[in-house]
């Protein structure tokens, strides 16, 4: 930070600025001068209520002056250690080229005074403020609030910003709408799991393998930490929802074996191929999700994702050939070849297949089924059916992921 020189000390470079250009009084722009030079002096030669008084008086000629002199001021002000607050808010709340000498040149304003730009400036304000270096992340939440696209494309290209995870969530939200996002949010090393998993659903091919590479994670701490556990819920005949519903998540088989046993069909593997050469029903849709262990809200939204890479997350997971994939990509009357070759949405879904453990898409999946599918109760359903309103910020992360990731759905 440049420390304010004295009036006696100014030099000639320090000075220029004020004497760019023509326009108005000679005596106001020398007065606009003297009147920045003095609240820049050192502690040492003003005290606060000088400077108070001072600044007072520059704000109310510089409401009059024109935009070169306004610009000349915000120029000479922005390397203080301490703007003060009533030229600053005036100054951040002028036009672009004058706020622009204090966003994007001093340091040291102060919180509130950004987080009052960030509310009550323009769109173009807001995407310098998300540029600053310093942008923290209660800044971040607070540009996130207006769910603009300029603003969160730089605050996301800010690779010196910290973002909340609220910030983070906003931008998953806003990127269903806005689908070049997803690029840039990928690469933020504040998105979490709950996040990457909800976004997948609109986001283009790399940006999942990226998802499925990077957060789709192995359980074996918590199954290792929760071993002696299931004996336990065991005996207490899976009473408790809480630690049932934890343990579910956590276990390490898929296929649900009480739906195999009751199902129609002898096995998962027989169902897919069945109803590749029958066509899919309904009926055999809920049938199939039943056995993989997941609900049918679950397993509708693998089965309606256009990119299909969910298809080869459900069948990783369930242990399934890639045999049982052609079967069910089959069935979806997706076509299977192009000109005598693998079709190329089937050879990327493939790929996925290939690049995921089972136990990492044991992950995926099972947040897919715990996140969404247990949170969509007859409250979510009924507002994001009609559009009725929700308070987000009581909502859980499962509850914000479901109205992320199945508004579309069911509204359709």
């Amino acid at each position: 930070m440049q420390s304010a020189s004295s009036l006696e000390t100014q030099s000639p470079d320090e000075a220029a600025p004020f004497q760019e250009g023509a326009g108005g009084s000679q005596a106001r722009q020398t007065l606009l001068k003297r009147l920045a030079d003095v609240v820049c002096l050192p502690e040492t030669r003003i005290n606060s209520f000088e400077r108070a008084v001072t600044a007072d008086l520059l704000v109310e000629m510089l409401r009059e002056a024109e935009v070169p002199e306004r610009k000349r001021v915000a120029r000479r002000l922005s390397g203080l250690s301490e703007v003060p607050h009533s030229l600053a808010r005036l100054l951040l709340l002028d036009e672009i080229e004058v706020a622009a000498c204090l966003i994007d040149d001093c340091d040291s304003l102060s919180e509130a005074d950004l987080y009052y730009c960030a509310r009550n400036a323009p769109v173009g304000h807001r995407q310098k403020l998300a540029a600053r270096k310093d942008t923290g992340p209660i800044l971040s939440e607070v540009l996130s609030e207006t769910a603009e696209v300029a603003v969160m494309e730089a605050l996301l290209k800010n690779n010196r910003a910290l973002l909340s995870q609220t910030a983070i969530e906003a931008a998953v939200a806003l990127s269903q709408d806005a689908p070049e996002l997803t690029a840039l949010i990928i690469r933020r090393p504040e998105l979490r799991p709950s996040s990457a998993y909800v976004m997948f659903w609109w986001a283009g091919a790399e940006v999942r393998r990226t998802i499925l590479s990077r957060f789709a994670v192995n359980r074996e701490v918590m199954q290792d930490a929760a071993s002696d556990v299931f004996a336990v819920a065991a005996a207490e005949g899976w009473q408790d929802p809480l630690s049932r519903k934890a343990l579910q998540f956590i276990e390490r088989r898929q296929r649900n074996r009480e739906a195999l046993r009751r199902s129609p069909y002898e096995s998962l593997e027989v169902a897919l191929s069945e109803v590749a050469a029958r066509g899919l029903t309904r009926h055999a849709a809920e049938e199939i999700a039943y056995m993989s262990g997941i609900k049918p809200s679950t397993g509708a939204k693998i089965l309606r994702d256009r990119g299909g890479e969910g298809l080869a997350v459900l069948c990783k997971a369930t242990g399934l050939k890639k045999a049982s994939l052609r079967h069910l990509w089959q069935a979806l009357r997706r076509p299977l070849e192009k000109d005598g070759e693998v079709h190329p949405d089937l050879e990327r879904v493939l790929m996925v297949y290939d690049l995921l453990a089972v136990d990492r898409a044991q992950t995926v999946l099972r947040y897919w089924n715990w996140a969404l599918s247990s949170a969509l109760t007859p409250v979510m359903l009924r507002a994001i059916s009609t559009g009725e309103g929700l308070d987000q910020a009581q909502l859980t992360v499962p509850e914000r992921a479901a109205l992320l990731a199945f508004a579309e759905d069911l509204r359709g």
